[in-house]
């Protein structure tokens, strides 16, 4: 399984079939930020089959990343997953889920739930074999708690590193977008500016070769950062662009951006405070 859920080659992100598969609609979906007609596709295997359910419940907590909003529809599903799985892996990677949706629940959501998260990607490593499949996604997520929550740059770097040679050993593209950028902001914050414009490009140019649409404009801005004003500025206004043809997210850049649509009543308790950092 793919960086948070179904990935662009199907549920376990290698290869894809001559023929039409489904995994191929949920990740056009997922990919253009339409989170809940991606569920809807996978509600009905859900109930039955534990990957599936897995697969669903990721791509509505990636969603409560990007809105900040639909919380309980994501804690129903990760409910949900935890409840049909069978195998240690499969409790592994419900595990690795509970603690991102406690860690996007911390930096987005109503409560500070940092115990939460710790806990239940402890739990993920207790049940993984060092060389598991799912360990370069456990890196990550340990390290973007590492980065944001506990403040501590020189863990998140040492978890993030891990988690790109594990993701560039099993081919996870999308992983690798993610790690490249978060490795470049940390370089960015220590005064590399060299690798962290590499870093960024390389998110950038491998989302747009993936297709992740959702996940481009994030990228845009984050290279914005290293470039020079006259190429920074036209940066941030194709993610500007991006965003609100989008329909405004991710919220938190749109926000940065100042292209936020007045905000409406939390449908079920988003948060209003700014978050800090590269929060994915």
């Amino acid at each position: 399984m793919s960086e948070h859920g179904w990935g662009p080659n199907g549920p376990n992100g290698r290869g894809r079939a001559e023929a039409e598969e489904p995994g191929d609609t949920v990740w056009r979906l997922r990919s253009r930020g339409c989170w809940q007609e991606a569920a809807e596709l996978l509600r009905p295997a859900a109930e039955q089959d534990p990957t599936t359910a897995l697969a669903r419940a990721e791509l509505l907590i990636e969603q409560c990343l990007f809105t900040a909003a639909q919380w309980t529809q994501a804690e129903q599903a990760l409910r949900l997953a935890e409840a049909v799985v069978t195998s240690t892996e499969q409790r592994a990677a419900a595990s690795c889920a509970r603690g991102f949706l406690a860690y996007v629940a911390s930096v987005l959501g109503p409560r500070d739930r940092l115990d939460e998260a710790q806990a239940a990607l402890g739990r993920t490593s207790a049940l993984l074999p060092p060389d598991a499949p799912g360990r370069p996604l456990l890196d990550f997520r340990r390290g973007l708690v590492a980065e944001n929550l506990l403040r501590d740059r020189s863990a998140a770097w040492i978890a993030y590193r891990r988690a790109h040679d594990g993701a560039g050993e099993r081919g996870d593209e999308l992983l690798r977008s993610y790690t490249w950028r978060h490795l470049a902001a940390l370089a960015l914050a220590r005064g590399d500016r060299g690798n962290a414009r590499e870093g960024f490009d390389a998110s950038l140019r491998l989302r747009e070769q993936l297709g992740f649409t959702v996940g481009v404009a994030p990228a845009l801005a984050a290279l914005a950062e290293v470039s020079e004003p006259a190429e920074a500025a036209r940066l941030r206004a194709e993610a500007a662009r991006l965003v609100h043809a989008l329909g405004g997210v991710p919220v938190w850049l749109a926000r940065q951006l100042g292209t936020a649509r007045a905000p409406g009543p939390p449908p079920d308790g988003r948060s209003t405070r700014e978050p800090r950092g590269t929060i994915s």
